[in-house]
């Protein structure tokens, strides 16, 4: 039998706004900035049998879309192989493992079974980046790190949680291995409750519907979600595209590396193939292969929007020619650069290659960047450590139809950059700068959008300052005829003097002292077409609101007063 579309589709749309709600609780009830503001996080419904992907969570980050089913498989699968402690009513595990499913080790997950008639029917579980989880800079962020040791405490799954109650000794091993820790409880309370959240709301959807009819509707999702991901996949032409991107370098060898990509569509299904790419690298750009594959969904997500989140959606996706890549990190290899930038040169990869296919859907790159800055020191007038992250938006890739967004988030997730405000509160720090990096938009028909323009002062005690960024040795790619946008800019302002970084988007531990200020200049996106092509009064009026100079215009689209 199968179910009336009415109550699919309502069904459909209970298991997102279970997802949501634990979204929105998770946000409102964390403490750190990064969650509570930026909602660097993502609740999702996980298949109880192999953990793939049930529903998740609109608000959530894109990226988590694929790694969360991996970790939560490779939960399943430890249980099953007796690595891991079998699950009791109430319990959660915690894990951020980057080679079991994971990100980076900031990135931390929880899972908790959800038990219907004393069974696992399914898996609810999210993801919060944790300001610090130890290891040789604050906010883990260790652009020079050479082994996954140096990033961080690297957790495999356990129990956090145990029939409702937290684990006490297993707690203060966790905050004895990382900063500010006693500031982490009340992120940790809240990533908890939102899973208890969650259960209550899929609970009561399975009351109204039946276990049975529910457990339909998911497998019928699943269907679906793969008959729409082969239909929008038949709107390409069969054949095979290439492209590739650059990541500036891994933060220890001053040297690019190249993502190859050839992505060959037959039929109804896409391969996706890395070969030719750059071998695993030293430093902390390497990607795990849960995030490498991940990133080829939610490139695929921004292209074909329509289709429901579900694993059905990836079945048509294949991705090969990873191993002996650094799109294939094992264990020692670092990593903390995999989740926020080496997954968005994936995406630019794959949108350079399917822009030539379906240049009507498909945009210029995006900034690629999520500009990860950490700083950490001690607050002498508040008597307390602290560690903080900033991320920032950057410009989207012109189009078919429009200009790229100015300021938009990354290309992985919804993460904003929290408010200036609650940052100057919260951190002893001035921003005194906050505007658009105008003119960083690459030209064509329709021009990249611009990226953010940053300056930051330390107001009192030492501070150490790290990053891990990208796009400063290249500029997000054109589509089609259009121009890189504007590479990232890093400047460090210490006594008098100004410092830009050997590796241009990376570097670690520079000590600051109150006065000194740091400026980033984020890319902007890449044109689109041919920028001969513009609309003449669309540079006028880029002219007139000082987004281009009138000698800028004239050299970038001929344009003359």
């Amino acid at each position: 039998m199968t179910i009336d579309p009415v109550t699919l589709a309502v069904i459909q749309a209970g298991l997102q706004q279970v997802c949501d709600e634990m979204d929105l609780t998770f946000s409102r009830a964390a403490f750190s900035p990064v969650i509570a503001e930026a909602d660097d996080r993502s609740d999702g419904i996980y298949s109880a049998t192999d953990g793939s992907l049930i529903a998740q969570g609109s608000r959530g980050l894109p990226v988590f879309v694929g790694t969360m089913q991996f970790s939560t498989r490779h939960i399943v699968e430890r249980i099953a192989s007796g690595q891991t402690l079998p699950p009791e009513q109430g319990d959660i595990y915690i894990v951020n493992d980057p080679y079991l499913g994971g990100t980076h080790l900031m990135d931390v997950r929880f899972a908790m079974p959800f038990y219907r008639g004393g069974e696992i029917f399914c898996w609810l579980s999210n993801t919060g980046h944790w300001p610090d989880t130890g290891g040789a800079v604050p906010g883990g962020f260790s652009a020079s790190a050479i082994s996954a040791e140096q990033e961080g405490l690297r957790l495999p799954p356990v129990k956090l949680f145990k029939r409702g109650q937290m684990d006490m000794e297993l707690w203060q091993v966790i905050c004895s291995n990382i900063r500010v820790s006693e500031q982490r409880i009340g992120d940790v309370k809240a990533q908890a409750s939102a899973l208890l959240v969650g259960a209550e709301r899929l609970a009561g959807l399975m009351d109204r519907y039946g276990d049975a009819t529910v457990a339909q509707a998911i497998a019928e999702m699943r269907t679906l979600a793969a008959r729409q991901m082969r239909a929008n996949i038949g709107l390409i032409a069969d054949g095979t595209y290439r492209a590739t991107a650059i990541v500036d370098s891994d933060g220890v060898v001053n040297e690019p590396l190249t993502i190859a990509l050839s992505v060959t569509k037959a039929g109804d299904a896409l391969t996706f193939d890395f070969a030719g790419s750059s071998p695993p690298c030293m430093g902390p750009m390497n990607s795990v292969r849960a995030t490498t594959l991940s990133s080829v969904y939610l490139a695929m997500r921004h292209i074909f929007p329509d289709v429901p989140i579900s694993a059905g959606a990836f079945e048509p996706l294949a991705v090969t020619g990873i191993e002996g890549t650094f799109l294939d990190a094992h264990y020692p290899r670092p990593v903390s650069g995999c989740a926020a930038e080496v997954s968005q040169r994936i995406a630019e990869a794959v949108f350079a290659a399917l822009v030539q296919a379906l240049p009507d859907r498909v945009t210029a790159a995006p900034a690629g960047t999520s500009g990860n800055f950490g700083l950490g020191g001690h607050d002498p007038e508040k008597g307390r450590d602290y560690v903080m992250y900033q991320i920032s938006g950057g410009g989207y890739g012109g189009n078919a139809g429009h200009d790229g967004l100015s300021n938009g988030c990354s290309t992985i997730g919804i993460s904003k950059a929290p408010p200036v405000e609650i940052m100057e509160q919260n951190f002893p720090v001035l921003y005194r700068r906050y505007a658009l990096h105008e003119g960083s938009g690459g030209a064509g028909m329709h021009r990249g959008g611009f990226g953010l323009d940053y300056e930051i002062e330390l107001l009192r005690g030492n501070a150490r300052a790290s990053f891990v960024m990208d796009h400063g040795r290249t500029g997000p790619q054109g589509a089609l005829g259009g121009q890189d946008g504007a590479v990232n800019r890093v400047e460090i302002h210490k006594g008098g003097a100004v410092i830009v970084p050997e590796h241009l988007s990376k570097a670690q531990d520079i000590a600051l002292s109150p006065g000194d200020r740091v400026r980033v200049r984020t890319p902007g996106g890449g044109g689109y077409g041919d920028p001969a092509k513009r609309d003449p009064a669309a540079i006028a009026e880029d002219v007139r609101l000082g987004r281009y100079s009138a000698q800028d215009a004239y050299r970038l689209w001929g344009w003359k007063r």
